[in-house]
């Protein structure tokens, strides 16, 4: 398809070149070029550059680990990296995060949005001292610049989501 734009472009601009064209030919060339080049930037952005890489599935068993929550090592929990199990570079970072009784993400500035999503227990966000509970089927958007936190309440572990944009690494971790 480009090709043929390419061909038809140089056999406008051939044509527009040549001497003894009236005015309203002129309009009607310089139109149609501009038209061609336009269609032609539209196909070379829009065209895919790379295919998409295979997905990668993975099984949350092959990526446990139990270990203090990060940003103060708060109590334990055990963690799910996900997303690392996915081939470098990627575009973001999805996590399960278990946080034992009395546990917590301790506070930390977020250079991303970042999302909690609680899918049992129970816990307390915090972003920029301001504090809500969280229960199975809510979550905290949280916005990049906040200082954020959970920590675990309740008689039940907090298992939560914990997903948000990163820097793409050219190599695996």
């Amino acid at each position: 398809m480009i090709g043929t734009i390419v061909f038809l472009l140089s056999f406008l601009l051939h044509v527009f070149l040549m001497p003894g064209h009236t005015e309203e030919e002129m309009k009607i060339s310089t139109t149609l070029i501009c038209s061609l080049l336009f269609t032609c930037a539209g196909f070379c952005i829009a065209a895919p550059t790379d295919p998409a890489r295979p997905m990668v599935v993975v099984n949350e068993e092959d990526v446990k680990r139990d270990e203090p929550p990060p940003h103060g090592a708060i109590g334990m929990s055990t963690a799910y990296r996900i997303s690392d199990a996915a081939p470098a570079p990627r575009s973001m970072e999805f996590r399960k995060r278990v946080l034992h009784p009395k546990a917590e993400i301790g506070l930390h500035r977020i250079d991303h949005d970042e999302v909690y999503y609680v899918l049992s227990g129970e816990g307390i966000v915090n972003s920029d001292g301001t504090t809500q509970p969280l229960k199975p089927g809510m979550a905290a958007y949280l916005y990049k610049g906040a200082t954020v936190g959970i920590k675990q309440t309740g008689a039940q572990p907090l298992s939560l989501i914990v997903s948000y944009p990163n820097a793409v690494r050219q190599t695996a971790p």
